[in-house]
């Protein structure tokens, strides 16, 4: 428990400027390729990235991940597994906390539908994981992109 959360006090004293912001996405597999997007808003502008946005209140990780690949890139992702989970933190030039988000990566595989570009994705394109390490990427992708990788490819259970 912080401090903060035992003394209401000291949270309405020192309120946080900035709290976590969850967002979900989804390394989408088709024929052993990846679904990447071309980011077109900050942060991130221009970087290749996972379709993904934030989770709504009421919406669990998993499904914020399909719907964000399906408003994003209009793909119909069946999601799986977790890959991996980031944290996006940045300050302001003073040093000041300036955003967080909380990343939760899935492992995705391609159902229906061909990836169309648009505001938030202005380019998209299938990749071979062992291509994304040599793109411009949002940090840490070359990994995520491995492990979902793994995760598809595992076989299933009964």
């Amino acid at each position: 428990m912080t401090r903060a959360a035992a003394d209401p006090a000291l949270s309405q004293a020192h309120p946080p400027r900035v709290r976590p912001t969850l967002a979900a996405s989804a390394a989408v597999f088709r024929d052993g390729r990846v679904l990447l997007a071309r980011r077109g808003f900050a942060p991130g502008l221009g970087l290749w990235s996972l379709p993904g946005g934030r989770v709504e209140a009421g919406e669990t990780v998993a499904a914020a991940a399909a719907r964000e690949v399906l408003e994003e890139v209009g793909v119909v992702a069946a999601v799986g597994d977790v890959a991996a989970v980031l944290d996006f933190i940045s300050h302001d030039d003073g040093g000041a906390l300036a955003s967080h988000f909380v990343v939760i990566a899935h492992a995705a595989s391609w159902r229906a539908n061909e990836p169309v570009p648009g505001p938030e994705a202005t380019e998209i394109g299938w990749f071979a994981p062992e291509e994304v390490a040599g793109l411009a990427t949002t940090r840490g992708l070359a990994e995520v992109v491995a492990k979902a990788a793994r995760l598809v490819a595992r076989p299933k259970t009964e």
